[in-house]
C-alpha cells in the first residue's frame, strides 16, 4: 500500500476542505476476521508471533485492530513498543507480566499496556484456548516513521 509522502515543502498544499478518500470509504468492513486465514498476510504474522493473530484489515490510520489467541498453555514472547495497546479479553483466562507486574485477566476485563513496557502474555488454561481484541496506535506512528518494537 503507498501512501503519500509529505514534507515541510507541501505545507503550502494544505487543502482547506475535507474530502473523504473514495477508495478508502468503500472498505467499511472486514467480514469474518477470524476467517479469513492468510487473505491479509496473517498467517505468515501469527507464525512470526509464535501464536494466533489476524490483522483486521480497514483502512484506519491511526488504529489497528488485530485478534490475538493463546492455546491452552501458550504465552507470548517479552516484547515492547513504543505505542500504546488496549487488550479486550473475549475468551479465557490468562495473565500479563507488564513491566515486572503480573496482572491476571479473564473474559470481559480490558489490560491496558503503557508505551514501552516490556510485557508478555500467558494462557493459564490447561484446555480452554484465550483469545482477545488489541486495538494499538500504531498505524498512528507508522506513518510518521517512529513506529518501533522489540523482542527479547
Amino acid at each position: 500500500m503507498s501512501r503519500a509522502a509529505f514534507a515541510s515543502r507541501d505545507f503550502a498544499a494544505v487543502p482547506g476542505v475535507l474530502r473523504a478518500d473514495d477508495d478508502e470509504t468503500q472498505r467499511l468492513l472486514h467480514a469474518d476476521v477470524l476467517g479469513t486465514g492468510d487473505g491479509g498476510g496473517s498467517d505468515a504474522f501469527s507464525g512470526q508471533r509464535h501464536h494466533l493473530v489476524r490483522v483486521v484489515d480497514l483502512p484506519s490510520r491511526v488504529l489497528s485492530m488485530t485478534i490475538g489467541g493463546l492455546e491452552p498453555g501458550q504465552g507470548t514472547r517479552m516484547h515492547r513498543h513504543n505505542y500504546e495497546t488496549i487488550l479486550y479479553i473475549l475468551l479465557g483466562t490468562g495473565v500479563s507480566t507488564i513491566g515486572g507486574r503480573e496482572v491476571p485477566w479473564r473474559a470481559g476485563d480490558a489490560v491496558y499496556i503503557p508505551v514501552w513496557a516490556w510485557h508478555a502474555h500467558r494462557n493459564l488454561s490447561a484446555t480452554e484456548e484465550a483469545l482477545y481484541v488489541a486495538a494499538e496506535n500504531a498505524p498512528m506512528l507508522q506513518n510518521l516513521g517512529i513506529a518501533l518494537r522489540e523482542e527479547k
